[in-house]
C-alpha cells in the first residue's frame, strides 16, 4: 500500500534519494554516534562489531534509501521490513525505541547537511519516518502476541547440557531452559535465536543470530546450535560472543536466548510442496540453517517420517574436511532416504580424504556446472526451491549462476549471516 503521505510529502522524500545515496553513511555514523552517546544502553541492543566495522551505519543507510526510493511503492520493500522486523523481534526491541531513533536520525539528517536541510524536507522525513516506524512497531507487535502464546516474553535464561565438536572450527551448543518449561515452542527449519551474554571487556550486553541447527523435535526439551569459531578477534576485541562461547562457556553455564525467529526456512507441514524439490546450497558455517531444513524434510532427530516428500538435493562446499560440519550426519541420512543425494566440494584435500566417502569434487570450489542439472539441481522442475546460506558474495555468485541456469529469482531463498540484506544483483 502507498505511504499515507500528502503527495507534496511523498515527492520531497523521493527527491531526496540522490542525496541519500551520496550522503546517507555520513547521516547514519553520525546518527549512531549521538544516539548511543546520549543513550548507552542501547550497546545492548546494537552488535559493537557491526558498529565499528562500519556495517551498521552502511545497513541503515541502504534502508534509508530504499524507503526514499519506493516509498510510494512500498510493497516493493516488503522482504526487507520482514527481515529487520524479524531481527528487531529478536533483539527485543520496543516502541519506545522507534522515538529515540526517529529523534536521532532527523537531527543528523539537518546536522550532514545543514542548509540543505529545509523545514520542508525535515518536516516530510518526520512524517515518513513516522509511517515506517508504526509499520514495524505493528508487525513487531504480532511477533510478540506469538511469543506471549508461547509463554515466552522477552529473553529467557538456558543451560548448556551439552557442548560437541562438528569440525575442528564449529561446535554445538545444546541449550536446555533453566525454567524447565518444555516442550520448547516449535520453530520453523532454518530460523534463529539471538543469544545474548555480557561481554567482560566491554561492559555491557551484546547478542548475536545463531540458526537452529537441527530440526524441531516433538520433546522440545533443547534447542541446537553451531557455531564457527573465528581464527581472529573481531575488530580488535578480543573473544567476542563466539569466540567466548568456544573458550568460556562449557557444560552448566548459561546464557538467554529469545524466541526463534527469521524469514528464511521451509515449512515442512506445507502439503502444496509435496513432490517439490528442495536444493539445499551452502558454503562453511552456512551448512546450520540447511541442516534444519534437512532434518525436516527427512526422519529428522525425532525418527519420524516427515508430513510432506520431498526430493532434497545437498550441496557443501568447505576449504577441506578438517572444518567441514555435519559431514558424517549428512552421510548416514543419504543412507536412510532415497529422496536425498549429497555433493560435496573440498578445496583442499587431505591425505586420508576419499573420494564418494569425503568428498565428491576435490582440489576445488562449488562449481554447478559439475553437477547433474537433472539429478542434483532440477533445473527442468519449475517448481524447484533452492535455499542458499554462506558469505554474501558466495550466495549472489550461486544465484547469478542459477538465474543464468534458468532458475526464476522467486524460488531462490538467501540467508544472511550479517547486519543488512542481501543486495539485488
Amino acid at each position: 500500500m502507498a505511504a499515507p503521505l500528502p503527495e507534496s510529502q511523498l515527492a520531497i522524500v523521493k527527491s531526496t534519494a540522490p542525496v541519500l545515496q551520496e550522503h546517507g553513511v555520513t547521516i547514519t555514523t553520525v546518527f549512531y554516534e549521538n544516539m548511543l552517546r546520549e543513550h548507552p544502553e542501547l550497546n545492548n541492543i546494537f552488535s559493537t562489531t557491526s558498529q565499528r566495522n562500519g556495517r551498521q551505519a552502511q545497513a541503515l543507510a541502504a534502508a534509508v534509501l530504499g524507503y526514499a526510493t519506493y516509498i510510494d511503492d512500498l510493497p516493493k520493500l516488503a522482504h526487507a521490513v520482514e527481515r529487520i522486523a524479524h531481527k528487531h523481534a529478536s533483539l527485543q526491541v520496543t516502541p519506545a525505541m522507534y522515538d529515540i531513533v526517529g529523534k536521532h536520525l532527523i537531527q543528523a539528517i539537518g546536522q550532514v547537511l545543514g542548509d540543505a536541510a529545509t523545514k520542508e524536507i525535515v518536516d516530510a522525513w518526520v512524517a515518513a519516518y513516522g509511517v515506517l516506524a508504526n509499520v514495524f512497531i505493528t508487525r513487531e507487535g504480532e511477533m510478540y502476541k506469538t511469543h506471549a502464546a508461547n509463554q515466552w516474553a522477552g529473553w529467557r535464561k538456558f543451560r548448556i547440557v551439552r557442548k560437541v565438536p562438528e569440525s575442528s572450527v564449529i561446535t554445538s551448543f545444546y541449550l536446555a531452559p533453566v525454567d524447565g518449561l518444555t516442550p520448547l515452542p516449535r520453530y520453523l527449519p532454518g530460523q534463529y535465536v539471538s543469544l545474548q551474554v555480557h561481554v567482560p571487556e566491554l561492559g555491557y550486553l551484546q547478542s548475536r543470530q545463531y540458526s537452529l541447527s537441527e530440526g524441531p523435535t516433538d520433546k522440545g526439551e533443547y534447542y541446537r546450535i553451531s557455531v564457527k569459531r573465528e581464527d581472529s578477534p573481531e575488530t580488535g576485541i578480543p573473544g567476542i560472543i563466539s569466540n567466548m562461547l568456544h573458550a568460556k562457556y562449557g557444560v552448566g553455564d548459561e546464557v538467554e536466548l529469545s524466541h526463534p525467529q527469521g524469514e528464511f526456512f521451509v515449512d515442512p507441514n506445507d502439503t502444496s510442496k509435496e513432490g517439490v524439490p528442495a536444493v539445499l546450497i551452502s558454503a562453511g558455517v552456512g551448512a546450520t540453517p540447511l541442516k534444519a531444513i534437512l532434518d525436516s524434510l527427512t526422519a529428522g532427530p525425532d525418527g519420524q517420517p516427515p508430513a510432506v516428500k520431498r526430493p532434497v538435493s545437498w550441496i557443501h562446499t568447505a576449504r577441506s574436511s578438517a572444518v567441514q560440519p555435519f559431514g558424517d550426519a549428512v552421510r548416514q541420512i543419504c543412507r536412510e532416504n532415497e529422496n536425498v543425494t549429497a555433493n560435496v566440494f573440498l578445496r583442499n584435500l587431505g591425505p586420508d580424504d576419499r573420494e564418494g566417502v569425503h568428498y565428491d569434487f576435490g582440489d576445488m570450489r562449488l562449481d554447478l556446472a559439475k553437477l547433474d542439472h537433472d539429478a542434483h539441481l532440477f533445473l527442468g522442475n519449475p517448481k524447484a526451491e533452492y535455499f542458499i546460506c554462506g558469505p554474501e558474495a558466495f550466495m549472489k555468485d550461486v544465484r547469478q549462476k542459477l538465474a543464468a541456469m534458468g532458475v526464476d529469482k522467486s524460488r531462490i531463498f538467501l540467508e544472511l549471516f550479517a547486519t543488512g540484506d542481501v543486495a539485488d544483483d
